[in-house]
């Protein structure tokens, strides 16, 4: 009997891994504190498409955010009151506590890449002459003081000017382990 038990015991462990009670961590639930990861090594990839961030430590996948933006319109950045979000690589230029969005990352927008573009829309007639580029694009929270709330995630309710919200326990937490200076991918 002792036998039989003990086959059976190592066929369970064999099958275990396939049978999905052992499963990847939930890269939506899983905490980032800066004692589990290397603030040197991270990056974010945010896509539009998919209305999600992504937190990379070099080359693993270590978090998954909601988050939403400015318009439905995913597509690039124009020029100041468009609302869409840009896209290009940039860098988080400031971090601060915000009273409207809880935590607030700045981005570079509009760097070098972010110019040359508005220019040449201009030159196409893309963009008038006389339009801005913009600015203050950033990383936050969700504004409880004008009534928009977590729910506004998930249902994928872009209400920001051009930047990426997300739900304030999001942000908080994603704010601890960012550095000035980490790089941001925006892509569609």
């Amino acid at each position: 009997m002792k036998k039989y038990c003990f086959y059976w015991l190592v066929a369970v462990l064999c099958v275990l891994p396939f049978s999905g009670f052992i499963a990847e961590p939930d890269l939506y639930n899983v905490r980032l504190t800066t004692a589990n990861v290397d603030l040197d090594k991270i990056f974010l990839l945010i896509d539009k498409s998919d209305y999600r961030l992504y937190v990379y430590e070099d080359v693993t996948l270590r978090k998954i955010y909601k988050v939403v933006f400015g318009n439905r319109d995913q597509t690039d950045k124009q020029m100041e009151g468009d609302r869409k979000t840009p896209e290009g690589t940039f860098h988080i230029l400031s971090k601060r506590v915000d009273k409207n969005w809880s935590r607030f990352m700045l981005l570079d927008y509009p760097n070098e890449e972010s110019w040359q573009k508005f220019r040449q829309r201009q030159e196409r007639g893309v963009v008038a002459a006389q339009a801005t580029i913009g600015g203050a694009i950033g990383i936050h929270g969700v504004e409880y003081s004008s009534g928009i709330r977590d729910n506004y995630i998930e249902g994928k309710i872009n209400w920001t000017l051009g930047c990426i919200s997300m739900k304030n326990a999001d942000v908080n937490e994603l704010y601890e382990i960012i550095k000035v200076g980490t790089p941001v991918v925006i892509r569609r």
